[in-house]
């Protein structure tokens, strides 16, 4: 009896709470060295009309994501977000790792590559817009976890600058990557 009612108690408690996978937040453990994840790598991807770049409605707002390869910045709020979404689908269809340089935003095309600074101590980024987000007034980007820990914005929403990366700007990129690994390789 006494077996049953302590079966009893600690399946009600488990009920009572949120299960782990169900919450946000950091991962459980965090891998070692994830502050030298290097950044996302940019290449020029096709950008398709329709799927993740149609028009949709989140929470009751109407947004159009742009498909051309038109430049953008914007100044606002960065935010990210954790283990509750790991390993589910984003809105590209991949599935989500908070592990890796990736990140959410409302209408980039999708896939896109953008450049995040955080004003406060001046570090970059560089992530690959996979997904949908972030819905909450003021915020611009949802970043991956290990995004956010290499900026320095996991604590709060913090103020950030994000640029999209254009097709000549990744050029250019690939350009003076080449040029350095030539130096170094002579």
């Amino acid at each position: 009896m006494r077996t049953l009612l302590a079966f009893g108690v600690l399946w009600l408690a488990g009920c009572a709470s949120t299960p782990p996978d169900e919450r946000d937040g950091p991962p459980l453990k965090v891998p070692a060295d994830l502050h030298r994840t290097p950044d996302a790598r940019p290449r020029i991807e096709p950008v398709r009309v329709g799927g993740p770049n149609k028009p949709y409605e989140a929470l009751g707002r109407r947004y159009v994501p742009f498909t051309d390869d038109r430049p953008l910045v914007e100044n606002g709020g960065a935010s990210w977000y954790g283990r509750k979404f790991h390993g589910r689908p984003t809105s590209s269809g991949e599935l989500y790792d908070m592990f890796a340089m990736t990140a959410a935003h409302k209408t980039m095309p999708i896939p896109s590559y953008a450049r995040v600074r955080n004003p406060a101590n001046g570090r970059e980024i560089i992530v690959r817009v996979n997904d949908r987000g972030p819905f909450a007034d003021g915020r611009v980007i949802d970043l991956s976890y290990v995004a956010a820990l290499r900026l320095g914005v996991l604590n709060n929403v913090a103020p950030v600058q994000v640029r999209r990366l254009t097709a000549s700007d990744i050029r250019a990129l690939q350009s003076s990557a080449d040029r350095a690994r030539e130096l170094l390789d002579p």
